[in-house]
């Protein structure tokens, strides 16, 4: 699941020891409720109330970046975070609360701090400022500062700076790790690609062993196969192009460090940088080339089973649309809700690859072959790319617009130009990528040739 704004988790799983303490157990309890637990911990109930309030501010943002950058659980562990002080903030299993403060993390429990053009929790580093000082809040300093007046927003500018706000009423929801469900592969589209081609390319910065990936696009191609091999290389992970659970968290555990979003003086995650360009998930009413590639598979598939109509391939998802993925879902014994999630888009996924792999070759001497599953842009290689060349040189014996080109299985600009120059033909956007409308429209094309019309 890729990155969205920050939300409020229902619960939270803490560590009760240091996180190298595999012998320590770990609790899982309300967010609202540990936040009681560490201001208890960590400060005390006679403080001015704006003292406090900043504190609690503070703890709140401390253990929200900690969960939001998945900081322990990017690194193998199944917590969120410690109790222990050397690392994170004090949690006392099973403490009193007292009543003042649990008044107040009822009211401040769903605010945050956070740094102007920033969208990630600010790591709200403090330390009791007596015993221990460090470079943010000091919680003794806070009581003097309330008593001079100061609001609980002006003394944490005291100490974070005045490029800081406080975010508040954020919506409370049940947070998943954000590792894909299914590993992604070359051929693999969507979010979660573009957000694995974000941080490779600001972790390639850092390491230029890592090649640069243009354009961000969400499509795994070549490019995104070679720049995530050459990380695993740099990381001594398997060097296999694959970015399954452990490349993942690698690549998100580097990619944290080197924004610093651990730090208080965090490189900062752009709003840009989280906001969702491709949908997680397809229901009706929902239009657009998703849609166009959900009814694609579904055609394919309901060409082998009887039991899922085929849906008009219209980029609409419509009525018959959500008949058929229901009728996908039955068969295959998922949730029949009609909505297209990873779970359902990838058994669809999958299915389609089994029926496309069983088709006989026979049946293609004067048709082309159905999308192969695998979007084709430049630097893709192999039978795929072989068989578009034969389609696209096969059409420019009647289309002149059109360039002739080799079909040596290697998709250089030559085919790329090619592609444009079928795109603009056939009235697409003229991107130099085939994706399951741009090859349908060019296998379209070529049946109409090879049968004479």
């Amino acid at each position: 699941m890729a990155p969205v704004l920050p939300t409020i988790p229902e619960t939270i799983t803490v560590h009760l020891g240091r996180p190298d303490d595999a012998s320590a157990p770990n609790v899982t309890l309300p967010f609202i409720d540990y936040i009681k637990n560490v201001a208890s911990s960590e400060i005390y109930p006679t403080w001015p109330d704006n003292a406090l309030r900043a504190n609690i501010y503070a703890q709140i943002s401390f253990a929200l970046n900690r969960v939001y950058t998945e900081y322990y659980r990017s690194r193998g562990y199944d917590f969120d975070i410690t109790s222990s002080t050397a690392f994170d903030q004090s949690f006392v299993n099973g403490r009193e609360i007292f009543e003042n403060i649990s008044r107040l993390v009822d009211q401040l429990y769903d605010s945050y701090i956070v740094r102007q053009g920033a969208v990630e929790p600010l790591f709200a580093q403090y330390c009791d400022g007596d015993r221990v000082t460090c470079s943010g809040l000091s919680q003794w300093g806070t009581v003097s500062l309330a008593e001079q007046g100061y609001t609980p927003y002006r003394i944490l500018t005291n100490y974070y700076g005045s490029d800081i706000n406080i975010r508040t009423d954020v919506p409370v929801a049940g947070v998943r790790e954000s590792a894909p469900l299914y590993p992604l592969r070359l051929g693999s589209s969507g979010e979660d690609v573009r957000v694995l081609q974000l941080r490779l390319n600001r972790i390639g910065e850092n390491f230029p062993s890592i090649p640069k990936i243009a354009p961000i696009d969400g499509i795994f191609g070549v490019e995104t196969q070679n720049a995530v091999r050459e990380f695993q290389r740099a990381f001594s992970l398997a060097s296999d192009g694959i970015v399954g659970r452990q490349t993942w968290y690698a690549v998100l555990r580097i990619f944290n460090s080197v924004k610093r979003l651990n730090e208080l003086t965090s490189e900062g995650l752009t709003p840009e940088e989280v906001t969702p360009v491709f949908p997680e998930l397809l229901r009706r009413g929902d239009e657009g080339r998703f849609v166009r590639a959900l009814q694609y598979y579904l055609a394919l598939a309901a060409y082998f089973l009887d039991s899922v109509p085929s849906p008009p391939i219209n980029g609409i998802f419509d009525e018959a649309t959500e008949q058929s993925v229901i009728a996908f879902q039955n068969t295959y014994g998922l949730t029949p809700d009609g909505i297209v999630g990873d779970v359902t888009f990838n058994t669809l996924y999958n299915a389609y690859r089994s029926f496309y792999d069983a088709l006989p070759d026979s049946a293609f001497e004067q048709k082309a072959r159905p999308f192969p599953g695998v979007i084709l842009k430049l630097g893709a290689e192999g039978e795929d790319v072989q068989l578009l060349q034969t389609y696209l040189d096969r059409i420019a014996d009647a289309y002149p617009q059109i360039p002739r080109i080799s079909a040596d299985g290697l998709y250089g600009p030559a085919t790329a130009e090619a592609v444009r120059a079928f795109q603009r033909f056939a009235g697409l956007p003229d991107s130099g990528t085939v994706t399951e409308t741009v090859w349908a429209a060019i296998a379209d094309t070529y049946d109409s040739l090879a049968s004479g019309e």
